[in-house]
């Protein structure tokens, strides 16, 4: 007999099936013994008896979280959850757990939750709760919207080293590690490599993988590793470009969990407000907000700039431009009538920062006097300034953090709950 998911039994009424998963819940009530069982799926009651001896002691033996399979015949009940039942007629015990669970799977409603540092030690536990199960289900099918607009828009997906040779930006916040003779860098993004993609005529192309910051920061929007979604594209006339280009891709996404997870979720409507680092600093001030450096924002002013636009065009999106060159890295393009300000973007969700993106310096001597003003050593960054010598089209692109999107989308308390194993400054285990 093959398996069926739990989704699945209603189909099921009347017939005999199998079903495996975790032991939920074991509740006795003299001599009939329920089960709630769990997969991927779903929930479903099991049931047995002391009028089948044989499946009563065997159901006798489990513990909580123990993996079964289960032979039985679905039928209707209006009082089991669900509206359906299992009636077993055979019970495998597969894996049986330790009688103590390190932490609960099913907390007791009313109660505290357990701690989340707790919990992320035992994340393999944790990670068995219905609401967790649901946090990566939002992540497959967010990256499964983007993936289709990716397609759809002609992208290729390229797969970039997280060894670098050099430090990816300032050579500030990266973590250097020995590499045989000599040392490397773990990556802060791929933006060399998309750029190096550009010079080599693939004109639009996205990344998805790990990105690595050496910051010792303990907010709950940072960790030291975590999974980046970038794009870049060529042939642009500005940075609004690549704003309306990420509008589009975030539709797609935002769209696809409505449409597939049937989730609750207010899919933006194209343009975004958009606003001056200047234009914003003035919101900020007129509302006394506390400043922080002049071409920054800092956790707080992004939460009260979001809370601002939010009231004043209920978007919950908010691109902020033109930020200073002191506060950018040494590529992204300057304006022509105000060579101070950079042809960048911060684009913020729901009161966090999402996305740092720009247009980029593609002229070889213009970058190369960018990176000297910026104190760097142009022969580190040889290879970088080499993608550019050969000819390399106007472009630009952004960095995504889709943890921290999640995180807002789910209303979770830090982007650590939205990742599958997180790491930062004290964390490296499991």
């Amino acid at each position: 007999m093959e398996r069926i998911y739990i989704r699945d039994l209603q189909k099921h009424v009347g017939k005999p099936v199998k079903v495996c998963g975790f032991v939920q819940t074991i509740r006795k009530q003299g001599g009939i013994m329920f089960l709630i069982l769990r997969d991927v799926t779903g929930t479903i009651q099991t049931v047995t008896s002391k009028g089948d001896p044989d499946v009563f002691e065997e159901a006798g033996k489990l513990s909580l979280e123990s993996v079964i399979e289960i032979e039985g015949n679905v039928k209707e009940e209006k009082q089991a959850p669900g509206g359906f039942e299992l009636k077993a007629g055979k019970i495998t015990i597969l894996s049986k757990a330790e009688p103590e669970l390190p932490i609960p799977v099913v907390e007791e409603k009313g109660g505290e939750e357990t701690d989340v540092t707790k919990r992320l030690d035992w994340r393999y536990v944790d990670l068995r709760k219905e609401k967790n199960l649901k946090i990566f289900k939002v992540w497959t099918e967010l990256e499964r919207g983007f993936r289709k607009y990716f397609e759809d828009a002609g992208y290729l997906q390229i797969y970039t080293p997280s060894f670098m040779g050099t430090a990816s930006e300032t050579g500030a916040d990266v973590f250097e590690v020995r590499y045989f003779e000599t040392k490397a860098y773990l990556a802060q993004s791929p933006q060399f490599y998309k750029q190096m993609a550009m010079a080599s005529g693939f004109e639009k192309v996205f990344v998805m993988g790990p990105v690595f910051r050496a910051e010792p920061s303990f907010t709950s929007r940072h960790m030291t590793e975590f999974t980046g979604w970038d794009f870049e594209i060529s042939y642009i006339n500005s940075h609004e470009d690549v704003m309306a280009e990420e509008e589009r891709l975030l539709v797609a996404g935002f769209t696809q969990l409505k449409e597939k997870l049937g989730l609750a979720i207010e899919i933006p409507s194209i343009p975004f407000p958009k606003m001056t680092m200047e234009e914003a600093k003035k919101k900020l001030e007129k509302i006394g907000a506390k400043s922080g450096k002049k071409g920054d924002l800092t956790g707080e002013e992004e939460i009260a700039l979001s809370e601002i636009v939010k009231k004043e065009t209920g978007h919950d999106f908010v691109f902020v431009t033109d930020w200073p060159i002191e506060s950018r890295p040494f590529y992204h393009m300057r304006h022509e009538d105000n060579p101070l300000l950079t042809k960048s973007f911060d684009l913020l969700y729901k009161g966090v920062e999402v996305t740092t993106g720009a247009q980029r310096e593609h002229r070889y001597e213009i970058l190369k006097k960018q990176t000297l003003e910026k104190g760097m050593d142009p022969n580190v960054l040889e290879d970088y300034l080499n993608f550019f010598k050969y000819g390399c089209p106007p472009h630009g692109g952004v960095g995504i953090g889709p943890g921290r999107l999640i995180m807002k989308i789910l209303d979770l308390p830090s982007v650590k709950e939205a990742t599958y194993l997180p790491r930062d400054v004290k964390r490296l285990r499991p």
